[in-house]
């Protein structure tokens, strides 16, 4: 493979390109990478490679007369040049990236420095752009480095042992297990017993296994891109279980229209459809607090239809749905209840339509998943009372919409999208497509 890479300081890479691996695929010919100084291919007596922007503003912009000199030459070389631009607003770098760019056979990378480079050279020279990360560097020079490594590691030959790569995070779509190394006891710490078992099946499970959990915890949205097997989804369905997310649905204490402090009446509605996505998200419990015993007992007797009379028979995965619905008098007996389940006292969110106390976003409570039961609380009518919400630890921030803050949604769907929102991201399991002929 043949890597030119375009830069106002191709001094940067002396060190990096003669180093490690890296450093032994370039004497060994596995790769080829050329440095060209940008500044070699302009036409004036200081070599300038910058202007200021037009329409102002800070910083420079390197200029798009040298870098089209600067490609154009180097695509006389192959015949199939791809020119990357490695630049804050490309794509993020990935595996799979990295494994697309290693098959072909001469890249151009272009450096970017100041404020970028001037649009048009992207717009008709650039392939492809490519970002290491939400953040900014001085340059596009490590950014290269980063990729070249990436690709790099790749190219047969260059690092000794293949199973080594394909055993990496990221190349079997899941993060690297744990390693460990002598002394067997470290400070107290010891080796998994597993590891010196000698049982090579069981280590393989156990380093699956861990790799799962892992990923799972860290970075689980790479999972949905992963070949999982039914033993995987078991394992995986276990560790789940370790979120306890509970859903509280109160009629009381909720304002009416005129921010008076009422008790709302129980829809029938929203029973099944809570019911309904607690099944569906693996919620722990779906609870109904509703202090009017009329009400309870209406609710009661929905309930029991589909959970023992001629519903749980019509429809079963119904009676399968309601069976986490829940019905207490009192916001305080529900609580107990989560508490007693598990143990210790649960995290408390609030909802609203309205900013009501300083919001956190999902992403926020989603790191408690992992720690602590968790209760999101949901108001019906014109939503909880600032009294209650002043009892919660946390606010969740409101749900909204794209084109204006008009946000009037129902019970149910403002807790479908909270819940998705949440746990969507560990949404493995996927119905298979059969053909009818």
């Amino acid at each position: 493979m043949q890597i030119d890479i375009i830069t106002i300081f191709p001094e940067y890479f002396e060190s990096p390109l003669k180093v490690g691996l890296l450093g032994k695929a370039l004497q060994k010919g596995l790769l080829e990478i050329n440095l060209v100084n940008l500044r070699d291919f302009c036409q004036d007596k200081h070599r300038v490679v910058d202007d200021e922007p037009f329409g102002g503003g800070e910083g420079m912009v390197l200029k798009p007369e040298p870098l089209y000199r600067a490609i154009t030459f180097l695509k006389q070389k192959s015949e199939s040049p791809w020119v990357v631009y490695l630049s804050p607003q490309g794509e993020v770098l990935n595996q799979k990236i990295a494994e697309e760019l290693s098959q072909k056979q001469h890249l151009i990378l272009i450096c970017g420095r100041y404020e970028g480079i001037d649009e048009r050279i992207k717009e008709t020279l650039v392939n492809q752009e490519v970002s290491i990360g939400d953040y900014v560097v001085f340059g596009g020079e490590v950014a290269s480095l980063v990729l070249i490594e990436c690709i790099a590691r790749l190219i047969p030959g260059v690092v000794g042992k293949k199973d080594s790569v394909e055993k990496e995070s990221f190349s079997s779509g899941l993060l690297k297990y744990p390693c460990y190394t002598r002394p067997r006891d470290f400070m107290g710490l010891k080796v998994p017993e597993v590891l010196l078992s000698g049982n090579h099946m069981a280590i393989e499970v156990y380093r699956r296994q861990k790799s799962l959990e892992l990923t799972l915890k860290k970075r689980p949205h790479l999972l949905r891109q992963t070949q999982l097997s039914q033993e995987d989804l078991k394992f995986l369905a276990n560790l789940l279980k370790k979120q306890r997310v509970y859903l509280f649905l109160l009629h009381y204490p909720v304002y009416n229209k005129r921010k008076e402090v009422i008790t709302s009446a129980i829809a029938n509605i929203d029973l099944h459809d809570l019911g309904r996505l607690g099944r569906t998200y693996g919620l722990k419990g779906i609870y109904i607090v509703q202090p009017l015993e009329d009400q309870r007992e209406l609710a009661q007797e929905l309930l029991d239809f589909w959970l023992k009379g001629g519903g749980a028979k019509y429809n079963p995965l119904r009676k399968e749905a309601l069976k986490l619905v829940k019905i207490f008098p009192t916001f305080e007996e529900a609580l107990d209840a989560v508490h007693r389940q598990e143990g210790e006292k649960p995290l408390l969110i609030g909802t609203d339509a309205s900013p009501k106390k300083p919001p956190i976003p999902i992403e926020t409570l989603q790191k408690f998943l992992w720690e602590t039961p968790i209760v999101i609380v949901l108001g019906t009518a014109w939503g909880l009372t600032e009294e209650f919400l002043a009892k919660c630890d946390y606010f969740l921030e409101p749900i909204w919409g794209r084109l204006d803050p008009y946000n009037h949604l129902s019970v149910r769907s403002a807790a479908s999208i909270i819940i998705d929102r949440l746990l969507g991201l560990y949404s493995f399991y996927k119905k298979s497509y059969k053909r009818k002929d």
